[in-house]
């Protein structure tokens, strides 16, 4: 049963990663996921929500929904392109916003206890 509930949470998870990646284009779309992914999951840990929801949610959407190797190509492509400073910048900036976004969303999700 674990694994239907994580498979429907990454279905919904890729179809919404690929709503905004064609919604914000480029490096911004990753920044994007992954601070929102990172904020969902802190809301999901954070709250009382169940075995159920962290498997949704947690696992299934955010592992799909955020998204590691598309900030790797962005990173090292970039760095390719001879804008190491840019790449440095992307790749600081993608962890310190992921960070960012699950302090908050755990803050939110203590919130509901």
């Amino acid at each position: 049963m674990a694994a239907l509930l994580v498979g429907l949470g990454g279905s919904l998870g890729a179809a919404s990663r690929h709503a905004v990646g064609i919604t914000i284009e480029g490096r911004e779309s990753v920044v994007v996921v992954n601070a929102l992914g990172s904020f969902t999951l802190g809301v999901v840990l954070a709250a009382p929500v169940g075995s159920t929801a962290l498997w949704i949610v947690g696992i299934g959407f955010c592992g799909a929904f955020t998204t590691f190797s598309s900030f790797a190509v962005e990173t090292v492509s970039t760095a390719e392109d001879g804008e190491v400073g840019v790449a440095s910048a992307f790749a600081v900036g993608n962890l310190l916003s992921a960070l960012l976004g699950l302090g908050i969303g755990l803050a939110v999700g203590a919130l509901a206890v």
